[in-house]
């Protein structure tokens, strides 16, 4: 069985895995669970909601390309700047748009 991340670990891990998102590009709260390996969306969310501010927030989107929609304004003037291909809903378009992130954030067994 993997070793589980300690709850600082697993903060890090996830921030590392945001800040390597390409400009115009986003990944998912659950692609981030997954590339850790530990998890899942709603503890990616609170981690970004807690500590996000610092990396770019906005290319972490829900499974449907939305975000929350306190989050919509600032994050579109985002998406426009980056040329991050949009919906037009103003959704993401994820078949365009999404970065899978790797593995290497997974423990070690």
């Amino acid at each position: 069985m993997a070793r589980r991340l300690d709850p600082d670990d697993y903060v890090e891990a996830v921030l590392s895995i945001v800040e390597q998102v390409p400009p115009g590009m986003v990944t998912t709260y659950g692609l981030i669970a997954v590339a850790i390996g530990q998890g899942g969306p709603r503890q990616v969310g609170a981690v970004m909601a807690g500590y996000g501010g610092p990396v770019p927030w906005w290319r972490v989107v829900r499974a449907d390309g939305s975000l929350p929609p306190s989050h919509d304004h600032r994050a579109h003037q985002e998406y426009l700047g980056e040329g991050t291909p949009l919906r037009p809903s103003g959704a993401v378009d994820l078949k365009k748009a999404v970065w899978i992130p790797s593995d290497i954030h997974r423990p070690l067994p």
